[in-house]
């Protein structure tokens, strides 16, 4: 059984495998390797997908769904705007997951939608190889979060599908090219598909793709496109609003044929419910310059992350079938100062990389040993640690497969649980980043604050996906978690994330080193309290008021916000209680001591 390749696109859909060396696509019966990824639901129950769904969009408008890899992952609340604009009624009834109503048919959620497309290229796939495929590679853009990801895996197992690996799309672009050409330098790979746009750099050295940064929208493509040119056409916004379902859908494929025409011709013509309409190349660049400029915000920050200047970027390899258009080639051009790679196909080579993928995932490939893949992490990830910092555990950029781990205890008596609260993102403060997921760790016995060694470990595995485990040293128990949200970033978040952290960084670690000095010094003084408390007759001479000054002292400081002058009367407590905790240490030595010889003594400190 053969492994396969699957680009689940947001407009376009494509089945690959390695024939006798070769990458190649699955073909339907017409000859088309690629699958619209459209999907109608009939009243008789029927599904009926690709190519026929889409041009029949506009007479079943209520039953057809398009573009819902934006919807992946995501929740209700993040798609309202979305849904109106692809004319999707929502039910509004539930508020944990995305679910279209459908006329005569049950609601279905984006990912029984994503399914149906998958089914359509399994069958495809049996068809072709005269039999069940082994595993799928699928794609998905590398600015999916958790949540996204695992609802392409959702998806490919409604489908019955086995997900081998999830592949970043440009990642599997860069191995379609590399093994192509058998390069080797830093690459820049820019994909733009129907929905999402990802950028990433890549460096090629002797068969090892490591991927050094990668940026990009979750929200932006062709689709985007299709508005612009629908307005463009139609007059203005409001025009549109004016239209039924139908005749929407009708305009937006009048839109999408006058892109493809665009892509060639200096006009085109296109025939719109109300008539036939032409719209000239300068007026459509000047309607899509603005979505094609947000693609710069991202190739300059993954310049940025790698360490790189256009100059240093050997080539650049574009992906999808939205960089077709004129304006986007020429944008790039002048972001890296050098034409871009265009010789393979930009539609095909995403799933030409995953079939290699999947090839070199059976074990018999003859690619095995030319590649080795380091894709890396788009976003940190952390825990949130007293007073609310994030504790960064594998920072953004990082070569996944990865794993990391802290130990933490606890700074409160006879604590039986701790509260592990897993975030995503780049901030300082742990509010500010995307919350991913909570868990407890129970069942601790009751110690005194600082004795539990509470071991926490972060591995991301292959596909981006997360899963934290904590474990108590001394007790062994031990609690986990797959990080498995119930929806994913926004596009609007994860660029905020990333935009606030570079113009917060300064700030940010200010407020974090303050709230540090806070909770050292609560600590300090919790301890103090506690030792004054039972042993307050040690003290000696004017000892209690010199200590009971700093106290108030540093208590009035934590009010503040000067770290430095807490942090400089947490180490006077220190220094004027120093006495009086040797003491407490001689006496407490001396107790242990009493009525023991020598030998004994030598004996229970290990000594022969």
């Amino acid at each position: 059984m053969a492994n396969i390749g699957i680009d689940l696109g947001t407009t376009n859909s494509l089945v690959a495998v390695v024939m006798n060396g070769r990458a190649r696509c699955l073909l339907s019966d017409g000859g088309s390797a690629m699958l619209p990824s459209a999907v109608r639901y009939d009243a008789d129950g029927g599904v009926i997908v690709g190519a026929a769904a889409r041009d029949e969009a506009p007479e079943h408008s209520a039953t057809t769904f398009t573009s819902v890899k934006r919807f992946m992952g995501r929740a209700p609340a993040d798609c309202r705007a979305d849904a109106s604009l692809f004319r999707y009624r929502m039910d509004e009834e539930e508020s944990r997951f995305v679910r279209f109503l459908v006329d005569d048919h049950a609601p279905v959620t984006p990912v029984e939608v994503s399914a149906e497309v998958l089914k359509a290229l399994r069958a495809r796939a049996i068809e072709c190889l005269f039999g069940e495929p082994g595993g799928a590679v699928i794609t998905v853009p590398a600015y999916f979060d958790d949540a996204q990801r695992q609802a392409t895996k959702d998806a490919a197992k409604i489908a019955g599908l086995e997900v081998l690996r999830l592949l970043n799309e440009p990642t599997a672009a860069a191995i379609a090219y590399g093994l192509d050409k058998r390069g080797a330098g830093t690459f820049a790979v820019f994909d733009l598909g129907g929905g999402t746009f990802d950028i990433s750099i890549l460096q090629l050295d002797d068969g090892v793709f490591q991927v050094l940064s990668t940026a990009g929208d979750t929200h932006l493509g062709g689709d985007d496109f299709d508005r612009a040119v629908a307005e463009l056409l139609l007059g203005g916004g409001e025009a549109a609003k004016a239209l039924d379902d139908g005749e929407f859908r009708a305009v937006l494929a009048a839109a999408r044929d006058a892109k493809h025409q665009l892509s060639e011709h200096n006009a085109a013509t296109v025939q719109l419910p109300s008539g036939p309409a032409t719209v000239t190349l300068s007026a459509f660049e000047a309607a899509i310059r603005p979505i094609v400029e947000r693609t710069g915000a991202a190739c300059r920050q993954a310049m940025r992350d790698a360490g790189l200047t256009p100059e240093r970027i050997d080539a650049v390899v574009l992906v999808g079938g939205s960089t077709r258009v004129p304006l986007v080639r020429r944008f790039v051009a002048e972001q890296f100062g050098r034409e871009p790679y265009c010789d393979l196909d930009p539609d095909e080579v995403v799933a030409l990389g995953a079939a290699m993928q999947a090839d070199i995932l059976s074990g018999t490939s003859q690619f095995a040993e030319d590649i080795l893949l380091l894709d890396v992490l788009p976003l940190s990830l952390g825990l949130e640690v007293m007073g609310g910092v994030t504790e960064k555990f594998i920072p953004r950029c990082s070569t996944i497969p990865v794993s990391a781990h802290q130990t933490f205890t606890t700074h409160v008596d006879n604590q039986t649980a701790v509260d592990l609260h897993v975030v995503q993102g780049d901030r300082e403060i742990a509010s500010l980043n995307r919350s991913l997921a909570r868990f407890e760790l129970k069942g601790l016995p009751r110690m005194a604050a600082g004795v539990p060694r509470v071991r926490v470990e972060f591995t991301v595995d292959a596909d981006g996906l997360l899963h934290v485990s904590a474990k108590e040293e001394h007790t062994g128990i031990a609690a986990t978690i797959d990080v498995k949200p119930s929806y994913g970033l926004t596009d609007e978040d994860i660029e905020r994330m990333l935009e606030d952290a570079i113009d917060h960084a300064e700030t940010d670690v200010d407020e974090r080193l303050l709230i540090e000095a806070r909770v050292e010094a609560e600590g300090i003084l919790a301890a103090l309290d506690k030792a004054l408390a039972g042993d307050a007759a040690l003290l000696e001479g004017n000892e209690a008021d010199v200590i009971g000054q700093v106290e108030v002292a540093l208590r009035a400081a934590m009010l503040g916000p000067d770290r430095e002058r807490i942090a400089a009367l947490s180490k006077k407590l220190d220094e004027v209680s120093a006495p009086f905790a040797q003491r407490r240490i001689e006496r407490d030595l001396t107790k242990a001591l009493s009525g023991r010889d020598a030998t004994e003594v030598g004996t229970s400190l290990g000594m022969k």
